[in-house]
């Protein structure tokens, strides 16, 4: 860390044991932000990256977004652009079975 630097903290609070990890169907994905540029061969995936990068820059969406924003059938896409290291997944954070987690 040095001065000036910002850092984000994300707390996570659960019903379990306290620890949380990523586990089941990815749920949430997000365009990294170190990546500004992968060559891309399929149409779809480059307008779903445009679509992302004008609606969501780098922050976290889910697939549901999407459909509601009319880009259907984008599945196939956003593997292409996951693939290329232009988006990132993030799955679900869970505890023990039966617990909840925020």
């Amino acid at each position: 860390m040095e001065e000036g630097e910002l850092y984000a903290i994300e707390t996570f609070c659960s019903t379990g044991k306290g620890t949380v990890w990523e586990d089941g169907a990815c749920s949430h994905y997000m365009r990294s932000f170190d990546k500004d540029y992968a060559p891309l061969r399929h149409k779809g995936a480059k307008k779903l990256l445009k679509h992302i990068n004008n609606n969501f820059d780098t922050l976290a969406f889910c697939r549901r977004w999407l459909d509601d924003a009319g880009e259907t059938r984008h599945l196939v896409s956003l593997k292409n652009l996951v693939n290329a290291g232009l988006v990132t997944t993030h799955p679900p954070l869970v505890d023990k079975k039966g617990s909840y987690t925020a």
